[in-house]
């Protein structure tokens, strides 16, 4: 493999390729369909056109130009509710290079110079090399119920970090 870079901002084709990687990933591995790509690509799309990099921030990997994987800061509630991770996926080629680890930490320092009090992200039960990435970086498992946000009944977890009181 090719070496990554990592980059921050807004890069052409970032929702498409994010979209793109969802959607492979997770009809593949969790047979899920339409609902789930079209919401990833409506509430990334809803993102970038508020996306403000002074609070938000989204980190893309790059290898030979073509985005492999990407992580997001959604900060538009961070005030009341937190800092929301959102959109955290690699490709089959970037899983084990530890840009996935590169990506969080990035995540989680922006956090922390910006000042969120906390940072959260949602996810489901079985994903579990995620799961280790976020405990490693300090997220804890906050609430757990079962649930259908992603089209499909699954045991919904959030995450959370508490960075600043």
């Amino acid at each position: 493999m090719a070496e990554f870079k990592i980059v921050t901002g807004y890069v052409p084709g970032l929702v498409g390729r994010v979209t793109q990687l969802h959607a492979i990933y997770y009809a593949r591995e969790w047979r899920f369909g339409a609902y789930f790509e079209t919401r990833v690509a409506r509430e990334m799309a809803q993102f970038i056109d508020r996306y403000d990099g002074q609070y938000d921030q989204i980190w893309s990997v790059l290898v030979d130009g073509n985005i492999e994987a990407s992580i997001t800061i959604d900060a538009a509630d961070a005030c009341a509710n937190g800092a929301h991770l959102r959109w955290f996926i690699a490709s089959d080629g970037v899983r084990g290079t530890g840009c996935g680890k590169q990506l969080i930490e990035a995540a989680v320092d922006f956090c922390r110079q910006r000042k969120y009090s906390l940072v959260y992200l949602n996810t489901f039960a079985g994903l579990n090399p995620a799961r280790h990435l976020y405990e490693t970086a300090g997220f804890r498992l906050a609430q757990v119920r079962p649930g259908t946000q992603w089209g499909t009944q699954v045991e919904e977890q959030r995450f959370e970090l508490e960075l600043h009181r």
